[in-house]
Formats: structure tokens, sequence, C-alpha cells
């Protein structure tokens, strides 16, 4: 049960959420508030003594701060979230807070294992700024983490939640794929906004698009990788699940109009190549999907480097490169061997990033 402590906090952050986050509601009454658009993850930058390394945040955030990014992701995997101390997390929030337009939305990981923990964190995330709070699977006991279990722990975390609430499938991390059964489910809370889901399914995205789509209820793709499919499959959904197939066997969409699928993407690739995951969702929603195409394969590789390949590590090699700071992870995980560096650097310049 939540102790006085607890719910005076959740005054206290709904006061403070509200006050900064009325600028991401959509307009009319009733209407939950409108994620569409790119979002990197950010990074958290560590020094060779493994502290938090603030000054670099802010230094990646004014040179990612120059993309046409809907806003951020703190706090996700790529933060080293599970790394950090409860404290940290917050105060690496309030820093990214601080250092963000007005115009940007900030969205903050507050998963923790257990449901109080998660309401703690959430309503803590509120009240240092963040517009929305990301809210990971437990995964601990995944064994018993069953629809029921997991449908009571994110409406229990929204009803008490000071700023709404976005789901986060990944089960590349956590081993367990939040049910679509649940999503459904979800999506008719008032305060639960959308989800990003990491997992590359198109076809359990599509699904998800399909069954929500009578709900004020938005997908964020959880990568570059599949992100034009995944904008795409609101009109596969329209068609039956599949592209129109031309008489030669290739698959043809419209040349125009809004694909009504996913509506944006949490990409780690943008922390590097921002511009050209922002140019990719430009080019989805103008319809420009031969272009589209064109582009989405040529950050394939790239991608597949800086998240399932090489990881963080990667990730934070390429930052490096691309003028960003990277630095070091914090441990367990590890920097990459030379032999990496190699790879990766080879998946971004057969494809003429590098």
């Amino acid at each position: 049960m939540l102790g006085p402590q607890v719910w005076s906090s959740v005054r206290q952050g709904l006061s403070r959420g509200l006050s900064r986050n009325m600028r991401g509601w959509a307009s009319g009454e009733g209407r939950k508030v409108d994620i569409a658009g790119i979002y990197p993850p950010v990074t958290t930058p560590f020094t060779a003594t493994a502290e938090v390394d603030y000054e670099k945040l802010e230094e990646n955030l004014h040179k990612l701060g120059t993309f046409p990014f809907r806003g951020f992701v703190v706090q996700g995997s790529n933060g080293e979230f599970p790394f950090l101390t409860s404290s940290e997390r917050l105060e690496v929030v309030s820093r990214v807070c601080q250092a963000l337009p007005k115009d940007k939305l900030l969205l903050a990981g507050s998963g923790c294992e257990s449901t109080q923990a998660t309401v703690e964190m959430t309503v803590s995330m509120a009240q240092v700024g963040a517009d929305i709070a990301l809210v990971v699977t437990p995964c601990y006991y995944r064994g018993r983490m069953s629809s029921s279990a997991l449908i009571h722990h994110y409406t229990k975390v929204a009803d008490l939640s000071p700023i709404p609430v976005a789901l986060y499938s990944v089960p590349a991390n956590t081993g367990l794929d939040l049910p679509v059964d649940a999503v459904v489910t979800l999506s008719q809370h008032p305060n639960i906004v959308g989800i990003k889901d990491s997992g590359g399914d198109v076809t359990r995205i599509a699904l998800i698009v399909h069954k929500t789509k009578r709900q004020d209820f938005q997908v964020l793709a959880g990568s570059a990788g599949f992100l034009l499919a995944s904008y795409a499959v609101g009109l596969w959904v329209k068609v039956g699940f599949a592209p129109w197939r031309r008489e030669d066997g290739e698959f043809l969409l419209p040349s125009a109009g809004s694909p009504a699928g996913a509506v944006g993407g949490v990409c780690a690739l943008a922390n590097v190549l921002g511009a050209q995951v922002c140019q990719l969702e430009r080019l989805c929603l103008t319809g420009q999907w031969e272009d589209a195409q064109k582009l989405q394969h040529r950050l394939i590789e790239p991608n597949t480097a800086v998240t399932r390949r090489f990881g963080i590590p990667g990730l934070k090699k390429a930052m490096d490169w691309f003028g960003y700071y990277g630095g070091p992870c914090r441990a367990p995980l590890q920097n990459l061997s030379p032999t990496e560096e190699e790879a990766l650097c080879m998946d971004f310049t057969s494809n003429g990033w590098l």
C-alpha cells in the first residue's frame, strides 16, 4: 500500500507535470497526448571512472537538438538505466529536461520490477519534468507475467501516474513480449497513450494497429530497422494485412497519403544518423515509398550493428565517430574489441555513411 509520502508526491507531481506538459496534449477535450514523431533514445555518458558525465550529456543534447525530432527518450534500454541508481536516473532526466527546447517531448523510462516501485518512480519522473512515462514490462518473474498480471500492473501505474503512460515491450532484453490482448485492453485506459514495440515483428505491430484503431492509441516502432514497415502496416491493414502486388511479383503501396500505421519510432540509430532517420520518416509520411525503401535498405545494416549485433557499446563507438560523445559503458558492459570495431565500421562504410 502506498504511504502518505507517496500520495503527497502524486499530488505534487500532478501539479508540476500538468504545468509543463499541457503543450504536449492534442487539441480537443478528452484527447490523449500526440506522440507521433522520431525520438532518439539518449545514451548515458560516463567518465573514465564510470561517473555520469552530465556535461557531455548536455553537449550531446545540444547537437541532437538541431534535428527535427519530436522529442527524446531518456532512461530507456540505451540509457543503461539498470546500471544507474534511482537518484542518478532522476538527475539524468532532470538535466535533460533543463536542456530541452520547450517544443520537444520528454519520455522517461520509469519501469521497475514491482508495481509500487514503478508508481513511485513514475511520480518522481513527473516531478523532475518528464512529459510521458515509458514503462517497460516487469520480467524477473516472467513465468508469472500473464496478461492478467501485466494488465493489473499497467492499470495501477496509469491510474496513479500524474503524466501519460506509454507501454514498452522489448523482448530482446526482458525475454517477454507484452501480449497483444493485454495491449488491446490497456489501450482503452484514458492515461495510456501508446506503445513502443521493439520486438521487430511487423505482423504483430499491424495487429496492434488493427485492434486498437478505435482507441486513441498510438504505436511507436522501437528500431530504425523496421521503421518503414511499421509506418506501412496501416496500409496493409486496409487491404487485408498485405501490400498490393503487381503481376511481376513486386509489392506496391499507394504513392501518397498518411500510412496510418505506426506514428513514429524510438530509434537508437537516430543518435548517430539523426538526419537520415528523420528523412525516412518524412518520405513515409508523404508517400514517397520508392525513395523510402532505398533509404531504409541503407539503414538496416548500421542499425543492426548498433542494436542487436554490438548493442550499446557499438552505439557509443559510432557516436564517437559521428561527432558526439559516446565514451565507455558502465560495467559489466565492455567496450568493443578491435575486431568488433572493424566490423562495426564496415557496416557504416559499406552503406555510404562513413
